[in-house]
C-alpha cells in the first residue's frame, strides 16, 4: 500500500506547489483562520521551507510562499484578528506539540531513500 514515506519527491513537490498556489489564490482566508483550523499557515510553510535547508532568509522563504514580499501581501489583504480567532488559534496550535516533537525526532535520520534520493523507491 502506498504511503507518505515512499511518495516520490517529484510528486510531493508538485503537490506542495499546488498547495502554495491554492493559498495564494485564497487570499480571503487569513493566516489566523488557517492556524485556528489546521494549526499551520502560510508563514509556517515558509518556515518549513527554510528549515528544510533551502539556505535562504525567513523573509525570502515567505516571499516564495506569498508570491510577493509579505509587507505587500499585508497591504493588499489587511486583517485584524479577533479575540475569538486568537483563542481558536492557541487551542489549535496546542494540538501540534506532540506532532512537532515526533517530527523533530524523526528527521532527517529516518528519511527513506525515496525522500533523500528521488531515483530510489
Amino acid at each position: 500500500m502506498p504511503d507518505l514515506e515512499t511518495l516520490d519527491d517529484a510528486v510531493a513537490a508538485q503537490a506542495f506547489r499546488r498547495l502554495v498556489r491554492h493559498l495564494r489564490h485564497r487570499s480571503d482566508v487569513a493566516n489566523i483562520d488557517l492556524m485556528g483550523t489546521a494549526g499551520f499557515c502560510r508563514n509556517c510553510l515558509a518556515d518549513w521551507v527554510q528549515e528544510a535547508g533551502y539556505g535562504i532568509s525567513r523573509e525570502a522563504a515567505r516571499e516564495i510562499i506569498y508570491g510577493m514580499p509579505v509587507a505587500e501581501w499585508r497591504a493588499k489583504h489587511p486583517d485584524t484578528a479577533s479575540p475569538q480567532q486568537i483563542e481558536r488559534m492557541k487551542a489549535s496550535v496546542a494540538k501540534n506539540e506532540a506532532l512537532d516533537e515526533a517530527l523533530d525526532e524523526s528527521f532527517p535520520a529516518s528519511d527513506p531513500p525515496s525522500m533523500t534520493d528521488p531515483g530510489r523507491a
